[in-house]
C-alpha cells in the first residue's frame, strides 16, 4: 500500500478566505470575494451548482458587494493594497473589467445601499469631509450626485433608508460604546433612543415599513436588545432580549414578516428569528460558531458566511429549515478532529473581575510544552471561537495558545467593554498577567516556557507586556502594534480622531497616564528577542509606529527582527504575504523552544 506523509504546517497555509458576498434576486448567482488565486478577487457560483468561476482580476480586497435588483450589474468597494480607501466599481454579472462608479483618490467610500430600481446609489464618504463625513445620493442614470447629509460632532454614517426613500437613518460614532442613531425626514432629525446624554450604542437598523424601524441597542441596559421606533408618533420601546447576550445585526424577511437577529454570547454567535406578528423569539441552529455575514433572499432563504474554530470561512444556504454548505474550504490533508477546539476557561483578575479565555491546547504527542499568550486586537473586540490558520498550524506544530478576553472586550456587556476606555495599559495588562498566573496554578503552562504575540491592539499589549513584565516571556512578536500613544493618537485616520479622547485619552489632560501606558517608555526593560511585522500601507497603525520601536531598540543593541510588507495594510490580504509571515513567525519561535 502507498504510505502518505503526515501533513505539515504548510497544509495550514493553503486555506482560503471569504471577505464578503451577495446573491442576485433570483438566487441564480452568488458572488463572493475570495483569494482562490492567492489574491482577493470576485468569484461567482451559478446556483444550485457550487463550482466557482472568476469574475474579476483586480487582485485587491473587497469590503462590500451589492447586486442590482434588476440583475444588470454588481457594485463592489475595493481598496488598494490594504490602504482601506475603498472605491466603488461596477462589475458585469458575467465578469470582466471594473468600471469606476464613485472614486476619489485618498478617500474612503462605504455603506452601499441601492434603490429597488437600481437607479440611485446611497453611500457615505470621506471625500469632502475626512473627519465627520458626508452621505450622498448618486443618480446612476443621470450621473448626478447630491449631498443628503453632512456629518457633525462625530463621524456620521448613513445606515438605513425607508422603502419609499423618504426617511434615512444615520449613526453618530462618538465612541465604540457611544453610538447614537437618528432618523432624518423632511430635514428634521429625530433620535431613535430617548436620552442622548446617557452613553449607549445603536446598531442593526432595519426599516420594516416606511414608518416602523427595528434596531438593537443597549440604551438603559448592559446588554443590547431588540427595540423599535415608530416614526409616526416618535415612540421607542424595548421588544425582545436574552439575558447575558448582545443582540447585534438585524435582517428583515418580508416573506415571513420576521426579523433575523445575530447575537453574541461570549466567544460564539447565535441566530434568532423574531416573528413580528406574534412577537415571538426562536433560536435558529447555525452551522458555524461565527456569523460573519448574513443575507435574506426575497424567498426567505438565508445565506451565511461564517467559520468554526476548526473550519475556515465557508458559505451556507438555508432552505426549508435545512442548511447546505456551498463552499468546501478546509485545511487540505488535515481532519477537523485533528485540529484544536478551544477549551473555555474563566478566572478572576487582580480586582476580582471575571475574565473568560480560550485555550487552544496542543495534543500531547505534538506538544513542545510552550504556551503563546495572544492578547487580541481591538481592544473593543474579542477573540471568538473561529478559525485562524495561524493558531491551528502553531498548535499542530506543538505550541498551545492562550487568548483571554480581557476587560474592554465585546460580548460581555457595555460596562465590561467600557473598562478599557482611557485605560489601555493598566487593567487589560494585568488581566493578561493574571491569566498566565491562572495557567501556572492549573498546571497548563510552565513559567519558563511562555511566548508572546499579538496584532494591532494586541501588538501594543505585546510591547507593553514585554516592557513591564519581560520576565514572563522568552520571545515576543508584535504585528502592527502602536508603541507610542501620543503619536498613535495623531496618526489615526481623520474620522477616528473625534473618538480618541474617550477611547485612548487626551494628550494634554491625560499626559501622565498616556506616558505611563506607552510601550516606548520601557525600552530598558525590553530585553527579550523580538520580531516586529508591519504593513507599509496600514492606515490604522502607521508604519512610523513600528519604525519608532525598532529603531529605538536597535539603538540599544537589542535583538530585533523587522519585516515590512510593502503591499499590505492592517492585515494580510495576499496569500504569499500571509505564508511568508507565518513561516517567519514559526521559525522565530522555534529558536526558543529548546
Amino acid at each position: 500500500m502507498i504510505q502518505f506523509r503526515q501533513p505539515d504546517v504548510e497544509n495550514f497555509f493553503q486555506t482560503f478566505g471569504i471577505q464578503t458576498f451577495t446573491v442576485n434576486k433570483e438566487e441564480s448567482q452568488l458572488v463572493f470575494s475570495t483569494n482562490l488565486n492567492g489574491k482577493y478577487n470576485l468569484w461567482a457560483m451559478d446556483l444550485p451548482n457550487a463550482f466557482p468561476y472568476p469574475l474579476s482580476f483586480h487582485n485587491q480586497s473587497c469590503s462590500q458587494l451589492a447586486y442590482d435588483k434588476q440583475g444588470r450589474y454588481l457594485l463592489a468597494v475595493m481598496d488598494n493594497d490594504g490602504d482601506e480607501n475603498g472605491q466603488i466599481y461596477a462589475v458585469p454579472p458575467q465578469g470582466g473589467s471594473l468600471e469606476p462608479v464613485r472614486t476619489h483618490e485618498g478617500a474612503r467610500h462605504m455603506g452601499l445601499d441601492l434603490s429597488k430600481d437600481g437607479e440611485r446609489l446611497y453611500y457615505t464618504s470621506t471625500k469632502e469631509d475626512q473627519t465627520y463625513l458626508k452621505s450622498y445620493c448618486y443618480d446612476m442614470k443621470e450621473k448626478e450626485e447630491k449631498v443628503i447629509h453632512e456629518g457633525g460632532d462625530a463621524a456620521t454614517y448613513l445606515t438605513a433608508k425607508s422603502p419609499d426613500e423618504q426617511s434615512f437613518v444615520y449613526v453618530k460614532h462618538y465612541a465604540n460604546t457611544y453610538v447614537l442613531a437618528f432618523v432624518k425626514k423632511d430635514g428634521q432629525e429625530v433620535y431613535l433612543t430617548p436620552d442622548r446624554e446617557e452613553q449607549h450604542t445603536v446598531s442593526g437598523v432595519e426599516f420594516v415599513s416606511d414608518t416602523l424601524i427595528y434596531f438593537t441597542t443597549n440604551y438603559g441596559e448592559d446588554f443590547s436588545y431588540l427595540a423599535r421606533f415608530n416614526l409616526e408618533n416618535e415612540s421607542f420601546e424595548k421588544v425582545a432580549a436574552i439575558e447575558k447576550e448582545d443582540f447585534d445585526s438585524v435582517y428583515y424577511d418580508q416573506s415571513s414578516n420576521s426579523l433575523y437577529i445575530r447575537a453574541e454570547k461570549g466567544v460564539k454567535d447565535k441566530l434568532y428569528q423574531f416573528d413580528l406578528k406574534e412577537e415571538s423569539l426562536n433560536e435558529i441552529d447555525i452551522p458555524t460558531t461565527e456569523i460573519a455575514e448574513l443575507k435574506v433572499a426575497d424567498s426567505g432563504n438565508l445565506y451565511l458566511a461564517g467559520r468554526t474554530a476548526v473550519r475556515p470561512a465557508n458559505l451556507y444556504m438555508r432552505k426549508d429549515g435545512q442548511w447546505k454548505q456551498l463552499t468546501k474550504y478546509n485545511v487540505p490533508g488535515v481532519k477537523e478532529e485533528d485540529m484544536a477546539e478551544p477549551e473555555l476557561h474563566t478566572y478572576k483578575s487582580f480586582d476580582g473581575l471575571e475574565i473568560e479565555a480560550q485555550f487552544f491546547k496542543a495534543k500531547p504527542e505534538n506538544s513542545n510544552g510552550h504556551v503563546i499568550l495572544w492578547p487580541h486586537g481591538g481592544p473593543q473586540a474579542a477573540e471568538r471561537a473561529t478559525f485562524r490558520s495561524l493558531f491551528q498550524f502553531l498548535v499542530y506544530r506543538g505550541y498551545s495558545i492562550f487568548t483571554p478576553n480581557f476587560r474592554g472586550s465585546t460580548g460581555y456587556g457595555l460596562k465590561f467593554s467600557k473598562m478599557v476606555e482611557g485605560d489601555w495599559g493598566h487593567g487589560p495588562r494585568l488581566d493578561n498577567i493574571e491569566g498566565l498566573e491562572y495557567l501556572f496554578k492549573k498546571g497548563l503552562a510552565d513559567r519558563d516556557k511562555v511566548l508572546l504575540m499579538g496584532g494591532s491592539y494586541g501588538g501594543y499589549m505585546a510591547l507593553l507586556l514585554h516592557g513591564r513584565h519581560a520576565d514572563y516571556f522568552k520571545a515576543v512578536v508584535d504585528i502592527f502594534g502602536p508603541c507610542n500613544l501620543f503619536s498613535f493618537i495623531e496618526s489615526v485616520p481623520e474620522h477616528w480622531k473625534p473618538v480618541m479622547k474617550q477611547w485612548v485619552g487626551d494628550p494634554v489632560e491625560d499626559k501622565e497616564k498616556l506616558t505611563e501606558d506607552s510601550p516606548i517608555e520601557y525600552l530598558d526593560s525590553m530585553t527579550k528577542p523580538m520580531f516586529v511585522i508591519q504593513g507599509a500601507k496600514d492606515p490604522r497603525v502607521v508604519k512610523a509606529e513600528s519604525d519608532q520601536i525598532v529603531e529605538a531598540l536597535k539603538g540599544k543593541g537589542r535583538d530585533v527582527q523587522y519585516l515590512v510588507l510593502d503591499d499590505e495594510g492592517h492585515g494580510f490580504s495576499k496569500k504569499a504575504n500571509e505564508m511568508k509571515v507565518y513561516e517567519e513567525v514559526l521559525a522565530f519561535f522555534d529558536q526558543y523552544i529548546d
